[in-house]
């Protein structure tokens, strides 16, 4: 698909890492499933990955984690 931030770039499938505060809570979730554009480095996180790592924030700040860094578990 053609990036819709440069208009001039193709997206590729990459990893990246995301980052997602909600409340006191910072997760940094690295290794998740996304499409980067080749020419500015946007990236895009589909529906079913982000429900996933808004999942995972939640339990994590539900636990009373503060900061963590973790691999993206698609499971």
């Amino acid at each position: 698909m053609r990036c819709s931030i440069c208009a001039q770039g193709q997206t590729v499938a990459g990893r990246v890492t995301v980052t997602l505060e909600r409340d006191v809570a910072t997760m940094v979730f690295r290794d998740v499933p996304a499409l980067v554009c080749d020419t500015c480095g946007e990236q895009y996180v589909d529906a079913k990955t982000t429900s996933k790592l808004l999942s995972q924030a939640k339990t994590a700040a539900q636990a009373g984690v503060q900061v963590e860094i973790r691999a993206y578990a698609a499971a």
